[in-house]
């Protein structure tokens, strides 16, 4: 008995980690394939060839297409396959620790920089997919609800710190965070501009500075 039980213990974390690699390795080749071809013409026979398993194990993993996308922009927004929420990640909790406004906003300003050169390639697959597809444009707007009120916590987190430039509340500041470092501007400044990933860091913190704070 001894010996069946240390390799029941021993297995469990191979099979986790397997299954893990195993999933990362069909989002990897998601991406790729509906980069290189479109949401709409990839199929999850193709994602399951190109990711070297069974197109079964895609279904089994994720549901459908539409599921595969889901999480592929969930492992890209947090950087990795774990289930923690992205406001209880260390980077936006040292946001939120910082002593001043304008401590905040630089942090908030270089995390989700990070954030976004990681994941604003999938939202734009996700952006692309959702003109034909009613279901990717429901989760899409979700997922805008979602970095909204995202948005709101940090500024009641900046609220906390001190009042808004010309008496705005946290509710306006939301809005202006959520629209300055979205996805789409980061997209026409990194993409289209060619600017530094430096220099968008420090656009983006000068700019919500100078815009919520003086």
């Amino acid at each position: 008995m001894p010996s069946v039980k240390a390799r029941r213990q021993y297995s469990s974390p191979l099979r986790q980690k397997q299954a893990t690699e195993t999933r990362l390795r069909i989002l990897d080749a998601a991406q790729k394939l509906f980069g290189d071809h479109g949401y709409a013409a990839t199929t999850v026979d193709a994602i399951a060839g190109a990711a070297g398993v069974a197109t079964d194990t895609v279904y089994a993993t994720f549901a459908n297409k539409a599921g595969v996308l889901h999480a592929l922009l969930d492992v890209r927004v947090g950087g990795d396959d774990l289930p923690v929420a992205l406001l209880d990640r260390p980077g936006p909790q040292a946001v939120r620790a910082e002593p001043t406004q304008r401590r905040q906003l630089a942090g908030f300003a270089a995390d989700v920089a990070a954030i976004l050169e990681r994941a604003r390639p999938v939202d734009d697959i996700m952006r692309g997919a959702a003109a034909a597809d009613p279901e990717i444009a429901a989760l899409r707007a979700k997922m805008q609800r979602v970095r909204f009120e995202n948005m709101r916590k940090l500024a009641g987190w900046l609220a906390e710190k001190g009042g808004f430039r010309g008496g705005i509340d946290s509710e306006v500041a939301a809005g202006i965070i959520w629209t300055v470092a979205s996805p789409e501007v980061h997209g026409l400044l990194r993409r289209e501009r060619g600017w530094s990933h430096e220099r968008y860091v420090d656009w983006l913190a000068d700019t919500l500075i100078r815009t919520l704070i003086g």
